[in-house]
């Protein structure tokens, strides 16, 4: 500290934001590609309940035919229901698509630093309006997983959850407490953070392993606490044979 109360820092790194990778272009694919399936599958089942709802209608409560069912469809229901549905569909579903990649864009990944030595954190930057920026530290991570469901191999991509310790026996029904997603690499991403956590932790246990506690030895001899014990065994009896 100097005379004019200056704090003096010492060099250090920045590792705030090392080599910084984001999510692949297919994630932002696959978002687009799960809204529209999304839509459609929303679409698919509300023709499925206004056709079986005529059905009834027509060939169970008025016993009408075939000509008639489909005539009361086309001109009661296709056309109204189509157009309706998809001017309420693009309200949410084109600012999402164009969000996503914004959103993505946003997405910080890094878990080595500038220097190109691996940093002893992993830090994760996430949001558009609200940015947080969060760093977990490899000491403190218990349990990594990765994840690919069927949309993600479906783009050939996959994300890494990361579970904590002080997050493991939280409330949040088995969430993850950071995910780094969309990610074409995330196998070798998981094995190198794999390599470093065993840094940090010997051994390291992934879930799957068994470490079985090394019991501790026993002592053959008496403790202090036993030979007062027996000291006071002792007196007893000889009070006692003393009586008698």
């Amino acid at each position: 500290m100097t005379a004019e109360g200056k704090v003096i820092r010492p060099p250090m790194e920045d590792i705030a934001k090392g080599k910084v990778f984001s999510p692949d272009k297919k994630f932002r694919n696959k978002m687009w590609f799960m809204g529209i399936f999304a839509a459609v599958m929303i679409w698919i089942m509300i023709i499925v309940i206004i056709l079986l709802a005529n059905y009834f209608v027509f060939f169970v409560a008025v016993g009408g035919g075939w000509p008639a069912f489909w005539a009361s469809f086309f001109n009661m229901w296709w056309y109204p229901v189509n157009f309706w549905y998809w001017i309420i569909t693009a309200i949410w579903l084109v600012p999402g698509v164009i969000l996503v990649p914004i959103y993505l864009n946003s997405i910080e990944y890094s878990v080595i630093a500038k220097s190109g030595e691996t940093m002893p954190e992993i830090y994760v930057k996430k949001g558009i309006i609200n940015i947080t920026r969060k760093h977990v530290p490899f000491r403190t991570i218990t349990n990594i997983s990765s994840r690919a469901g069927p949309f993600d191999r479906l783009f050939g991509i996959g994300s890494i959850e990361i579970e904590t310790a002080g997050h493991s026996g939280s409330s949040q029904m088995g969430a993850p407490e950071e995910k780094l997603e969309g990610l074409v690499f995330y196998e070798e991403l998981r094995d190198f953070i794999l390599r470093e956590l065993r840094k940090f932790k010997d051994p390291y246990v992934t879930g799957t392993e068994v470490v079985f506690p090394e019991e501790e030895g026993i002592s053959s001899g008496p403790t202090d606490i036993e030979r007062q014990i027996l000291r006071v065994l002792t007196d007893i009896r000889d009070l006692l044979r003393n009586r008698e």
